[in-house]
């Protein structure tokens, strides 16, 4: 599918009365959950770019070999917006800081003892969870309900456009270089294990830092509401595992429209977040930045 990918320098900024500690509607435990998810996207996202950035010379066709400068952009502006947020939660007491040392050195030591085509399927794998959470997001307005900070939810539905902008590229990547089905398979069973696994006890060990945890009450309840949150259900879960279907290839779920829809909704004449592009490429400081109140909240 022939797709533009634009790499937008955008910033966004978390002025301390307009976040709260539990900044997810004040849910305690989603709170933690999307801290630890946003806590291993920079180092995710720097690893993402060297797996691909790794086979670049090999890449012939003109129009991929312009889609993965497009990728590259996009995910290092991603790396660099959740950098600050993460920063603005560790001073609210998270180990966003702790738990994005742990995820680089887990990925550079996953380089040094992997071949390049195996740490490239990774990045496919989790590219397609990405997406997968992105969808949710961009479709579901629950989900973004849920995100009760209006420049919280104006980063994440950003991210979550440009997730779905570029879902197939590292794929197509890993498709054009030779990647097997059987590695593209495995990686994934594995990383579906290791991803989970990471989150739910990077979630817990996040919990151990917050006093309202202690609260049996406030934990019961939330944990209550994990079973109706718009994250888990049979749909996400078999749109996961269609990944390892033979002949697979991201673009089956077709999202142009959704895509379409949300880039004129954000970037359109009358974008919300349209006249943060200007100032994100300008500014020298974030101090220079407009708090996110001053910006119509993204429904």
């Amino acid at each position: 599918m022939a797709r533009t990918i634009r790499t937008r320098r955008i910033a966004f900024d978390y002025p301390d009365e307009e976040l709260p500690r539990h900044f997810m509607g004040g849910d305690l435990v989603m709170s933690h959950v999307v801290a630890v998810l946003s806590a291993m996207f920079p180092n995710g996202e720097d690893f993402f770019v060297r797996s691909v950035r790794g086979f670049r010379d090999e890449i012939t066709d003109p129009e991929l070999r312009q889609q993965v400068a497009g990728f590259i952009g996009q995910e290092a502006m991603h790396g660099r917006e959740h950098r600050t947020f993460n920063e603005r939660l560790a001073q609210l007491g998270y180990p966003t800081l702790q738990i994005d040392r742990l995820v680089d050195r887990s990925l550079r030591l996953r380089e040094r003892l992997l071949s390049k085509k195996n740490n490239l399927a990774l990045t496919a794998a989790l590219e397609h969870y990405t997406a997968t959470l992105a969808e949710v997001l961009l479709v579901d307005p629950k989900a973004r309900e849920m995100m009760s900070v209006d420049e919280v939810r104006a980063m994440f539905v950003w991210h979550a456009l440009e997730e779905s902008e570029h879902k197939a590229v590292a794929f197509d990547v890993y498709e054009a270089v030779g990647g097997t089905h059987r590695m593209r398979a495995l990686v994934m069973n594995i990383t579906t294990v290791l991803f989970i696994g990471l989150v739910v006890f990077g979630t817990f060990w996040s919990l151990l830092h917050d006093r309202a945890a202690y609260n049996p009450r406030t934990l019961w309840s939330s944990l209550r509401k994990l079973r109706h949150s718009p994250w888990v259900n049979r749909e996400i879960a078999r749109h996961l595992r269609d990944y390892n279907r033979r002949g697979f290839h991201p673009d089956d779920r077709d999202s142009s429209a959704l895509t379409d829809q949300w880039r004129n909704e954000l970037f359109g004449a009358e974008g919300i977040l349209a006249d943060r592009l200007s100032v994100g490429a300008a500014a020298i400081g974030r101090s220079e930045l407009p708090p996110g109140p001053d910006h119509r909240p993204i429904p």
